[in-house]
């Protein structure tokens, strides 16, 4: 294994930055089966539950732009360290402030702990990785969240069925400070690519980062992956919003604890060997099976009447998250330079940030009329749209688009030796 093989300094860090983000997924995803319906208990409707639990967006649209400035200018370990620090605190919040407003509140600002920690981990992890073994390392880095998928749902779930919301929140709390204690250890020297100075900021929109964003996301570099990220980050807003009430209201008899840990599982599967093989095969390849993947869990879900459906359902969206994420996140570093990586990360991921804003409010205001099966059915149209775009958009004409996005073509935006 590559890991092994790496020298003391990077194995350390490299081992602390994992435990940091176990603590991190575990203390997220154990939310992901009470939240929902703990929002619903206090007297929400289905359009109440996907407004706060889309509100988590509004945090990571906000600071993305300028947590990406400061990965690059200041300390991948600060940035780090920022996001560990509110997912520990934030699951507090939800256990003492039940109004709705505060909810919408506490929700949005606990969304800026996944801007710190994606941000900062993944570019700090690309700093250390040797470019041609970059999608190898963040394949095993990356095994984490499925890891905290397979264990925090079915942990949380269990929990808040025997003992109630109020422990599935404190454990939620002292997992993410456990991330922040690991992050600590993560030695900061490593922490900021050589050459980079803070500048000061001379608006609002200077210290968001706005017009930079802005102007990274125009470029035809990353056009595509935000956009492709921006669909299914709306598929994923639904699906993280009404997965555990669609389940119950079904009566198949599921815990949804356990659909969760479909999903880690075969994530946890994938990435074992896509990441590796990418560095030979190219990324079009994986994020075009990814994409894939997604569109028959949307279909699945669709039409789901049993357990086992639900479950297969689980199973295809493992394989498609486990896959499109890293497959991106390398995409993105092989076509950036070190001294723009955070800035250009959180431009793609800010597609996924408003593609979660918008997913659960827009299902939920579509459920009265559609049910559930047709929501999924409409996250299944946007995953083919995602699809399409990829194949026919992804590079600089659409015959080179197409032999990339099926593997018989090369990058042509990559930045060679970056």
């Amino acid at each position: 294994m590559i890991l092994f093989r790496l020298e003391p300094a990077v194995r350390r860090n490299l081992l602390f930055l994992f435990c940091t983000a176990l603590c991190f997924w575990l203390s997220l995803t154990s939310l992901l089966p009470v939240l929902p319906l703990y929002i619903e208990a206090t007297g929400a409707t289905s359009q109440a539950v996907g407004l706060v639990m889309g509100s988590f967006a509004i945090g990571l649209l906000l600071t993305r732009g300028v947590l990406g400035r400061w990965s690059d200018e200041r300390s991948r370990k600060l940035v780090v360290q920022i996001g560990t620090l509110v997912v520990g605190l934030a699951p507090f919040g939800y256990l003492f402030l039940t109004a709705l407003p505060l909810l919408v509140l506490t929700r949005a600002i606990h969304g800026l702990s996944i801007a710190g920690l994606t941000t900062g981990y993944s570019t700090l992890v690309i700093d250390l990785a040797p470019p041609a073994k970059r999608g190898e390392i963040l394949g095993y880095m990356t095994l984490a969240v499925p890891i905290g998928m397979a264990m925090g749902p079915a942990m949380g779930g269990f929990l808040g069925e025997e003992y109630g919301f109020g422990v599935v929140f404190i454990l939620s709390g002292i997992l993410g400070l456990l991330a922040f204690l690991f992050a600590s250890q993560v030695q900061d020297g490593a922490t900021k690519p050589q050459g980079l100075t803070a500048s000061r900021p001379r608006s609002l929109r200077d210290w968001l980062g706005l017009d930079r964003l802005w102007t990274l996301a125009q470029g035809p570099r990353l056009r595509v992956p935000a956009l492709v990220l921006l669909l299914i980050g709306t598929v994923f807003g639904a699906l993280t919003t009404f997965i555990p009430a669609y389940i119950r209201d079904s009566e198949v008899g599921l815990n949804v604890g356990l659909f969760y840990t479909a999903i880690a599982l075969s994530s946890f599967s994938v990435r074992i060997f896509t990441g590796r093989a990418s560095d030979r095969l190219g990324r079009g390849l994986f994020i075009t099976a990814s994409l894939l993947a997604y569109l028959v869990s949307m279909i699945l879900l669709a039409n789901a009447t049993s357990a086992a459906i639900f479950l297969l359902a689980g199973f295809a969206e493992g394989a498609g998250a486990g896959t499109l994420i890293p497959m991106i996140t390398a995409l993105v570093a092989d076509r950036s330079l070190p001294s723009e990586r955070g800035q250009v990360y959180s431009v793609c991921l800010g597609g996924f940030d408003l593609g979660i804003a918008l997913g659960g409010p827009v299902a939920g205001s579509l459920l009265p009329q559609l049910n559930y099966g047709g929501v999924f059915a409409g996250a299944a149209g946007l995953v083919l749209l995602a699809l399409l775009i990829f194949m026919t958009l992804s590079s600089h004409d659409m015959g080179h688009s197409f032999r990339f996005a099926t593997g018989r073509g090369r990058d042509v935006y990559a930045q060679d030796g970056a």
